[in-house]
């Protein structure tokens, strides 16, 4: 049971996990979130963990850790667990009896308990683990009134194994954390994709777009320009959606996008090409240099040729994060001088690689600056 006067839970430390190989950029960003907090402390992580922790020199920090860092301004991190110290040497015969008073000591019952490694091929023998355990813990801590499933406003609970005897536990909120367990988003191949790089699409889609947003973005009469977008990953995902797109791409596009009626092949270089006439999306995924991209992607806001982008930037081996935030002040830089608002997002999707995704969309309205561009040249005439 809970105790009658359980205090406030404070974080020990953060627990973010990443995909393998880019702890050392998770690490990197999470620091200077938690800079930007005026809140100090170490990185701990080896390379391809598959995650890596944030431990505050102040012991009290964690609460304000907790209220003040948002899971959505981060790129690298798949998961934000705000997290208590690590259990070791769990007994074989009584997990469950050892777990329950440190699960009791954060003070709230949890709407859901999920229990999990770090996604590499090390950890995955113990997923089986973690599934033969997980219904005798649900059972006790329902009967502990720990776990109240399905309970909207109660936060996460989250066992992270890293062996069978030793574990972190810690919480995640609703609304500041990824609703996939691992982080980790569970998206099919459709049988009917020209390409893997849909799930892509599909992914950021989910990830930015509640459904009604997508519904009203996308939808029937709605307008694109894919670029780069051979052999048509990209447009199958627009166009199942009822949305007319410009496919440009010097290569050739899947023969079951053409006969659809709603897709242009046009043939030329993605980083000239420009539409005849503003569209609603223009989305990108072409293997160059990502500050090029950035600037492309920019270019078209400040231009005024689209209202939303998702577009993908290729990463180098070395300098990763510092090439991502190159990308950033580059895209604001040229918004700011253009007189454009935009928002901008971007995440390290699970079905990436090499590259992150970013999401962009105008927040103010094209149409008055194209009428005081056109006010501004007839005067001046």
């Amino acid at each position: 049971m809970l105790p009658a006067t359980a205090p406030a839970f404070s974080p020990s430390a953060l627990l973010l996990y990443c995909r393998p190989g880019f702890e050392r950029e998770c690490g990197q960003e999470i620091t200077a979130a938690c800079t930007g907090l005026s809140v100090a402390g170490a990185v701990r992580g080896k390379a391809g963990a598959g995650y890596v922790e944030f431990v505050p020199n102040d012991a009290g920090a964690g609460a304000k850790l907790r209220a003040g860092l948002r899971f959505e301004y981060l790129v690298f991190a798949r998961q934000l667990i705000f997290a208590a110290p690590w259990i070791v040497d769990l007994p074989a015969a009584d997990r469950v009896g050892a777990l329950l008073p440190a699960i009791a000591a954060f003070g709230t019952a949890f709407g859901a308990v999920w229990l999990e490694t770090a996604d590499t091929n090390e950890a995955k023998e113990l997923g089986a683990f973690c599934r033969k355990f997980a219904p005798p813990l649900e059972h006790a801590l329902k009967a502990a009134s720990l776990l109240r499933e399905g309970e909207i406003g109660l936060p996460q609970l989250h066992l992270f194994f890293i062996g069978s005897s030793t574990v972190c536990a810690g919480v995640s909120d609703p609304g500041n954390s990824s609703p996939w367990p691992m982080g980790v988003p569970r998206l099919s191949l459709p049988p009917h994709a020209p390409s893997r790089s849909t799930q892509k699409l599909a992914e950021a889609l989910h990830l930015w777009l509640p459904p009604a947003e997508d519904r009203r973005l996308l939808r029937e009469g709605a307008t694109a320009v894919d670029l780069g977008a051979a052999p048509g990953g990209w447009t199958w995902q627009l166009v199942r959606r009822g949305v007319r797109v410009t496919a440009v791409d010097n290569g050739p596009l899947a023969a079951q996008l053409l006969v659809t009626g709603l897709v242009e092949h046009v043939r030329a270089d993605g980083f000239r090409y420009r539409p005849r006439r503003p569209v609603d999306w223009m989305v990108c995924d072409m293997v160059e240099q990502p500050i090029r991209v950035a600037e492309l992607v920019a270019d078209w806001f400040a231009g005024g040729w689209c209202t939303h982008s998702i577009f993908n930037l290729k990463l180098p081996m070395k300098k990763r994060y510092e090439e991502l935030e190159r990308c950033r002040g580059a895209m604001r830089e040229r918004w700011r001088a253009a007189g454009v608002t935009c928002t901008l997002r971007f995440k390290h999707l699970y079905h990436d690689r090499e590259e992150v995704t970013g999401y962009a969309h105008r927040t103010d309205d094209p149409r008055k600056k194209r009428h005081r561009t056109s006010d501004q040249a007839l005067h001046s005439k």
